[in-house]
């Protein structure tokens, strides 16, 4: 009997190892996955686009601010003279093209015709001369050198005449293209001088780019501003995520867009809805600061689990822990902003 049930005890145990071994010597495990990490947020460090020493600053460290929501301002009375001057630049440019499309004046062309027609009688005159002085010395009334003042007289009062034929002309014929293209071009400058202008004196307002908090004030009014020097530091608060490292073995349980369900010490009976946003593409040690009850020497892989935070209660290095169901059917690829259904 003894013997019968020793072989029997024999039999289960081998049968035991036997599928211990095909399903890999591991249990199957159904729970939550427990990851910890700490919350991370992005900041901006914002600048003025320009150089001027700050006239105010407009929030102080902690102020909560919204999209487009002034923050702080130069000193702008050099920029708005240089605005004003651009202007009166451009509208010159404007009346000389203006005068060069418009060609010449009727007035202008009435007097050039009635400078033409004084310019012909005067070389009427001089012709007339001319042929009574050339009559006169063939009588030998009058001198050579009499006769060869008359005759340059004649032929310039008739190069005069042909000068204010060629006047009339031009007058008639309007502006060059080439002339009106060139203003053309000097008026496009003159517009792009001013819009820089205005630019300038633009930057010269610093607005906030999105929602958040005002976390560092590093310039105070009276400082200079460049826009290498950051004057305000924004925190971004909403999404916030959890920086935290996925063992390797789980790699395949968790997909982007998974739900998961985070919880601080700060308020321990509070849980904050997040999804999976990130996991990383490459494998990395486990560093020290990370707790985890996998051991150290094991590859993991760098995870982000986003989270709205509206009431701002998940702060920049929170510790917190991650519970995340495993191999979800329904986990979607792309992270869902808040607000979202």
């Amino acid at each position: 009997m003894k013997k019968a049930f020793a072989a029997v005890l024999v039999i289960v145990v081998v049968v035991g190892a036997y599928f211990w071994r095909q399903s890999g010597g591991e249990e199957v495990n159904d729970k939550p996955l427990a990851l910890y990490g700490n919350i991370d947020i992005r900041e901006a460090q914002l600048a003025f686009n320009g150089s001027e020493h700050i006239a105010e600053i407009l929030v102080q460290e902690g102020d909560r601010v919204s999209k487009g929501q002034l923050l702080a301002r130069l000193h702008t009375e050099l920029l708005q003279a240089r605005l004003a001057e651009a202007k009166a630049a451009l509208e010159a440019q404007r009346q000389v093209v203006a005068r060069l499309e418009a060609g010449s004046r009727p007035e202008e062309i009435h007097k050039a015709e009635a400078e033409l027609q004084a310019a012909e009688a005067r070389a009427k005159a001089a012709r007339d001369s001319y042929r009574r002085v050339a009559r006169l010395l063939e009588k030998k009334l009058a001198s050579p050198q009499d006769e060869e003042q008359a005759r340059s007289q004649a032929d310039a009062a008739a190069a005069e005449v042909k000068a204010v034929q060629a006047t009339l002309a031009l007058l008639k014929a309007g502006a060059r293209k080439e002339d009106i293209a060139a203003a053309r071009a000097q008026l496009a400058a003159r517009e792009a001088v001013l819009q820089q202008a205005r630019q300038r004196l633009d930057d010269a307002s610093l607005y906030a780019p999105a929602d958040g908090i005002i976390r560092n004030r590093i310039l105070e009014p009276g400082d200079m501003a460049f826009p290498q020097s950051p004057v305000l530091t924004l925190a971004f608060l909403d999404p916030v995520w959890v920086r935290a490292y996925l063992p390797e073995p789980m790699l395949g349980r968790v997909r982007l867009g998974a739900s998961a369900w985070i919880t601080t010490d700060s308020y321990p009976d509070k849980r904050y809805q997040g999804w999976v946003g990130y996991v990383s593409p490459t494998a990395e040690f486990t560093p020290k600061t990370v707790q985890t009850p996998e051991l150290r020497t094991r590859l993991v892989y760098s995870v982000r689990i986003f989270a709205c935070n509206p009431d701002g209660e998940l702060r920049l290095g929170m510790p917190v822990s991650v519970d995340i169901e495993l191999d979800q059917v329904d986990a979607g690829a792309q992270p869902r902003p808040c607000g979202a259904p």
